[in-house]
């Protein structure tokens, strides 16, 4: 579809919560609901339904104008019944890729799954997990110390990522965060910022007395030996958020919250 092309035909899609649900059956009356044959898609619900829209129609180029029916909003605009048509056509649009997580687990299998958030590995047990980072093929850190560690994409920098202490990436910046998760040794290392071409590979030492899982956003690997992270240029994903509360608007702003 042309970016000029103006957008007449809508479908909408809610999470299980009361009120999603009520908006998209109003909205559903108020302006159709054109099914396959949609240019844009409208997700109504928190952040993480707007993670599980995303997920679900990876590849198939419509982009998502989200509003807010759940509990946390960053990626959603505000709810409005009315003008939708609008206010969709008047939208900026935010392209986004992936990241690739390919785990192997202790059994040698091998997991593959896109994460548009973060791909984060957690330690299972008390334990601290013990891990070995390498960037493209080159060792940076022999033997990391923690609860875990992260790779973040810029549109997911503000999640877990923020949580972890983490930087907060701009969308264009061309970069994906490297962050620990309760680092004990080196206690001071507080993460890097790695070129959005790199290739991270994180190895589990002690894997067996030290069990680690990953997850890339909701889908999850236990018992994990190797994870394999790059980002996914070759899947582009679009958002829709109102003009002057665009997403690098959201993120900058982000940086200067209290």
């Amino acid at each position: 579809m042309s970016k000029s092309q103006p957008i007449t035909r809508l479908t909408f899609t809610a999470s299980d919560r009361p009120e999603a649900q009520e908006a998209r059956a109003k909205l559903a009356e108020l302006y159709g609901d054109a099914g396959e044959a949609a240019q844009a898609i409208v997700a109504l619900g928190g952040d993480g339904f707007m993670l599980e829209s995303l997920h679900r129609n990876l590849g198939d180029g419509k982009p998502i104008y989200g509003m807010n029916r759940g509990s946390v909003g960053f990626l959603m605009n505000e709810y409005m019944a009315e003008g939708l048509m609008e206010r969709v056509n008047a939208a900026v649009r935010a392209v986004i890729h992936p990241l690739a997580m390919v785990a192997i687990d202790t059994h040698r299998r091998q997991h593959r799954a896109l994460a548009i958030n973060e791909v984060s590995l957690l330690r299972q047990s008390r334990q601290t997990a013990k891990l070995c980072i390498s960037i493209d093929g080159t060792v940076r850190m022999e033997e990391l110390v923690c609860d875990g560690v992260l790779v973040a994409t810029p549109a997911g920098s503000t999640a877990y990522n923020l949580s972890a202490h983490g930087p907060i990436i701009p969308l264009d910046a061309k970069v994906l965060a490297l962050t620990p998760i309760s680092a004990f040794r080196p206690r001071r290392w507080r993460g890097a910022l790695l070129p959005h071409t790199a290739r991270v590979t994180i190895e589990v030492l002690e894997a067996d007395k030290r069990s680690v899982s990953a997850v890339a956003d909701n889908f999850e690997v236990r018992d994990v030996v190797e994870v394999h992270v790059q980002e996914d240029r070759s899947t582009s994903l679009a958002m829709l958020f109102d003009a002057g509360r665009s997403l690098e608007e959201r993120v900058l702003a982000e940086q200067f919250s209290a």
